[in-house]
């Protein structure tokens, strides 16, 4: 070999390994030539790949914007789901109902008588006394109260008579003491008999399914809620 190409060959060894010592000077001390591998994979190929610089620049927005996910999904998870209470619970339901529906006719809406309706309940539900005594073919319930709770239960037992008389065969009737109703509820079935024992008084007023839809056309004006109004 003629010492003019060795003298060729000498200097472009020499000026590739200074070239990769400037590369590697100029890296910032976090940088290494072996990239992560999902790095890798979101570097475009071929001459417009990111330089390191723009990577670092793409890897801080990242970080930035954990903490701004993290809070708003702590915000939203930390948000309070329950109304509170109760009743106001059922009278929010129900006002959802009837925002959503378009032939809602808001001149007879009367959200004030469900929500007599629903004192009502409270009253009988925690406050009446509740005598029961077994009778041929069923139970019979003298349910009494004093005040409010007088009121409430001489609105409700009758009006749940209208409704459950019938229901899976129930005779069911209800005639005034001096201070509430006496509730009477029978069958012919011997196991329906057993059914309205065990099911006592609460269990009797909370059985069927009109009460959602009842509370719904009370709240549209579209129920004889006359003995919400006035107790015999």
């Amino acid at each position: 070999m003629s010492s003019t190409r060795k003298l060729v060959i000498g200097l472009g060894v020499v000026v590739a390994v200074a070239t990769s010592g400037i590369a590697l000077a100029d890296m910032a001390p976090g940088d290494h030539p072996m990239e992560p591998d999902h790095m890798q994979q979101a570097m475009p190929p071929g001459p417009h790949a990111m330089g390191p610089a723009h990577r670092q620049e793409m890897m801080r927005q990242h970080e930035g914007m954990m903490p701004m996910m993290g809070g708003g999904m702590h915000e939203a998870a930390t948000t309070p789901a329950s109304p509170g209470q109760d009743a106001f619970g059922a009278i929010q339901e129900i006002v959802r109902i009837l925002d959503a529906d378009p032939k809602t006719d808001w001149s007879k809406v009367d959200l004030e008588a469900l929500r007599q309706h629903l004192i009502d309940m409270n009253e009988v539900t925690l406050k009446a006394a509740a005598a029961p005594k077994p009778i041929d073919g069923g139970l019979e319930i003298a349910v009494t109260g004093s005040g409010r709770t007088l009121v409430a239960i001489q609105r409700m037992i009758p009006a749940w008579v209208q409704m459950a008389n019938g229901h899976d065969g129930w005779s069911a009737k209800a005639s005034e003491l001096p201070d509430g109703e006496l509730l009477t509820v029978t069958a012919a079935d011997p196991s329906q008999v057993q059914h309205i024992r065990g099911l006592g008084f609460i269990g009797l007023l909370a059985s069927g399914s009109w009460h959602q839809p009842h509370h719904l056309a009370m709240a549209k004006g579209e129920f004889d809620h006359e003995h919400l109004v006035h107790p015999h």
